[in-house]
């Protein structure tokens, strides 16, 4: 959809350069997108890709273009649709434990800490519901649509919002402790990053291209990082979101911004560790030593871990609109705008695995465990799939 999205700006560009004289030759066989999907060629599949099971959760994504993750506790994955029906799905076979109607039309989510889930609302609302059923515990007002899912620690709550801010909630009683606010651009990306919870801060990116740890007791500053500098002379130009999700192993977290950078940084100091130059909207996956990122061009690259360069690059799927690598047994996911599920070896990365899993699409991040992937499609059918090298 962003592709598809600045292909429509060109043209809008274009069209208030020229004026509206003629239009006589603009779609001839001659003309060429540079930006044009490629279209995908036969690999040696040296994977199995075996369908285990499916169940439907209302609307999915709904209309919103939102990005409502599920979550996977023990043996349970919890998952909501933009319409507002929550579901506690049997990750092993399948089978439905729960399902509720909020009657609330929801855009982000879900996360869990000890026996409760977390959801935000297009309208403005943090929710805390009771994992055993999906019965409300308590609601709170926040100044915005929550574009991703709220996080818990069992003293606190927090949530970011669509206009750049990042507030902190009591956890028993849900009310509001600290707000704090972020420069927002005047051009932003439809979307927010997910809030992590890490010891006595919440860290989150935002908008500005910065990643901001705020202490969870004050709601001051404890240390920012500059991801992504805007350059050029457009506000198109300038946009620096950081929208994907983000990666922590050990005390390093790992985070990439749209035209800025993937950047390594200790999560102790705040000090930033290496950084390379991405465009990513979909976030960072780490496995095998490695820091994938989808670039919104279609390279994946993986970046290792130590700082010390780029392992490998794939460029065989040039602006497919690829969802956040999921490193799943000794593989790399991807999910493409048609629904192709692509795998890609972490060693070389080569494509040795594909199939087509939706034809809506699957913006929301990838669960893998083990040798299980879980992939929740646009439409809201919630899969499950193994995957297996062939003999």
């Amino acid at each position: 959809m962003r592709n598809r999205l600045s292909r429509l700006l060109l043209l809008t560009a274009f069209l208030l350069g020229t004026g509206c004289s003629t239009i006589t030759g603009w779609f001839s066989d001659d003309d060429f997108d540079p930006r044009e999907p490629v279209e995908l060629q036969k690999i040696n599949e040296q994977v199995k890709i075996k369908s285990r099971w499916s169940r439907g959760v209302g609307d999915g994504q709904g209309e919103g273009l939102y990005k409502i993750n599920p979550v996977l506790v023990d043996d349970t994955l919890y998952v909501a649709s933009a319409e507002g029906e929550m579901a506690a799905i049997d990750a092993e076979a399948g089978r439905v434990r729960w399902k509720r109607d909020l009657d609330l039309a929801l855009s982000g989510g879900v996360s869990h800490h000890l026996g409760s889930i977390f959801v935000g609302t297009s309208e403005g609302l943090v929710m805390r519901l009771s994992a055993s059923d999906g019965s409300e515990v308590w609601r709170a007002g926040v100044s915005g649509e929550v574009l991703s899912a709220p996080q818990g620690d069992g003293r606190y709550v927090v949530a970011q919002t669509y206009d750049g801010k990042l507030m902190g909630f009591d956890y028993e009683t849900g009310e509001a402790r600290w707000t704090y606010t972020s420069d927002v651009p005047v051009l932003t990306l439809r979307g927010t990053g997910t809030p992590m919870i890490l010891g006595d801060n919440a860290i989150a990116g935002f908008a500005d291209g910065k990643v901001v740890a705020v202490n969870l007791r004050s709601g001051n500053v404890a240390w920012e990082v500059r991801v992504a500098i805007p350059q050029g002379t457009s506000e198109i130009e300038r946009i620096v979101d950081i929208d994907g999700s983000m990666a922590l192993q050990g005390t390093e977290l790992y985070v990439a911004s749209y035209q800025g950078r993937v950047a390594a940084i200790d999560t102790r100091s705040g000090r930033r560790l290496w950084q390379r130059n991405v465009s990513s909207v979909s976030g960072v996956g780490v496995g095998f030593g490695n820091v994938y990122v989808a670039d919104d061009d279609g390279t994946i690259s993986a970046f290792l871990r130590n700082g010390q360069g780029v392992r490998w690059q794939n460029i065989d799927l040039g602006f497919r609109e690829l969802s956040r690598p999921t490193p799943v047994s000794s593989y790399v996911a991807v999910v493409d705008f048609e629904g192709y599920l692509h795998l890609l070896s972490q060693v070389d990365g080569d494509i040795v695995g594909r199939t087509k899993v939706d034809s809506s699409g699957a913006r929301a991040d990838m669960i893998a465990s083990g040798n299980r992937l879980y992939i929740y499609s646009n439409d809201g059918a919630l899969k499950a799939y193994d995957v297996e090298a062939r003999n």
